[in-house]
């Protein structure tokens, strides 16, 4: 039975673990030269569950950021080289963002980057715990929202 200091103490290690993540992921996306932020790997990441290229007013509404933030999230991964503004072919006034060959090869790079974050977070754990913690995390991913 859980009590509501137990369930205090598990959301603040929720939180340092994420932060934690964050942290790691930083550190390596510096260390591998990526050229991107943390949010610009967000929005890299996003951008490739689309089966055609998004409008900006879309990534904003899935990344849950206005969407001036993707403005400026689109305009430095644009100067990087991976991403760029194409029009769209049934109404030529709206814009849409599509990953460049660079920006795909960037994305394999930060997916490297969050298998050695996650390698290393996960270093302490054996087999089991990391069956049993894996378990446990599609449990409260699926739960409701």
């Amino acid at each position: 039975m859980t009590t509501p200091d137990s369930d205090s103490l598990l959301a603040e290690q929720l939180l340092r673990l994420t932060r934690r993540v964050h942290r790691i992921q930083k550190r390596q996306l510096h260390e591998r030269g990526l050229g991107v932020t943390p949010a610009q790997s967000r929005l890299l990441r996003t951008l490739a569950h689309w089966e055609t290229p998004p409008r900006m007013a879309d990534l904003a509404e899935r990344l849950e950021v206005v969407p001036r933030a993707v403005t400026s999230l689109v305009d430095g991964l644009e100067a990087g080289g991976k991403v760029r503004r194409v029009p769209d072919p049934a109404n030529r006034r709206v814009i849409r963002i599509e990953l460049t060959e660079d920006g795909v090869k960037t994305l394999q790079e930060l997916r490297d980057v969050r298998r050695a974050a996650a390698k290393e977070i996960l270093a302490p754990l054996s087999g089991e715990q990391r069956e049993v913690l894996g378990q446990l995390l599609d449990t409260l991913a699926d739960g409701p929202c």
